[in-house]
């Protein structure tokens, strides 16, 4: 149990993963977070801007054009799983019962987004924890065109990774020693990127109250 618990400690640290993993790693983590229903408690955000910053100071070897490829590659994979797993058990999926790695509002607030932005919930998405995971689900779910998906699902691909890997990377070249306050930076990402989540949540609970009142 203890092997466990510190396998899935490691697999939440965006240091480990790239630190244990590599690429290789890199690719699963960043393609299950992308799409897969029980992988949306994956490092998305940090994970990406963490690699940017380790390809700045020399840490990761690997050019930081490999490192995007690896990641526009996964993500557009991951999407395109999300989607298919979404329009072939779309029913079966809401009707499943809630458990630890899903829950019914997950699929909800990812609705909520697709009510307020439509198709370009896949773009604002990428950069939103959970609705990342659950926007392509939902697409295949409501049977969205699949080329118009497509389309989006690469345009998303190519900015989420150029936008956070290069924030990461910019300021490992500016600041060469950002790396002993990353702990710092990852919560603050955290934070900053779960507050629209929050905020989601809460809307939904105020939209419920009223009709459970009537």
């Amino acid at each position: 149990m203890t092997e466990l618990f510190d396998f899935i400690k490691h697999l939440v640290n965006p240091e480990s993963i790239l630190h244990y993993g590599g690429m290789a790693l890199l690719f699963i983590v960043i393609f299950a977070e992308n799409g897969v229903f029980f992988g949306f408690f994956l490092p998305g955000d940090s994970l990406l801007f963490t690699a940017g910053l380790l390809c700045a100071t020399g840490i990761i070897h690997d050019p930081v054009e490999v490192v995007l490829s690896v990641i526009c590659l996964a993500s557009v994979l991951g999407y395109s799983f999300g989607y298919y797993f979404g329009h072939k058990t779309g029913k079966a999926l809401l009707n499943r019962p809630d458990s630890l790695f899903f829950k019914k509002k997950h699929i909800e607030v990812a609705r909520s987004y697709y009510n307020r932005y439509g198709g370009k919930t896949l773009i604002i998405g990428r950069f939103l924890p959970i609705v990342r995971t659950f926007a392509p689900i939902l697409a295949g779910i409501i049977n969205m065109n699949l080329k118009r998906f497509m389309l989006i699902n690469i345009v998303g691909a190519i900015l989420w990774p150029l936008v956070v890997v290069n924030a990461g990377y910019f300021l490992g070249i500016i600041l060469p020693n950002a790396k002993d306050y990353l702990s710092y930076v990852i919560v603050l990402m955290v934070i900053v990127t779960a507050i629209p989540i929050v905020n989601a949540y809460k809307n939904k609970k105020k939209v419920r109250t009223p009709a459970n009142k009537g």
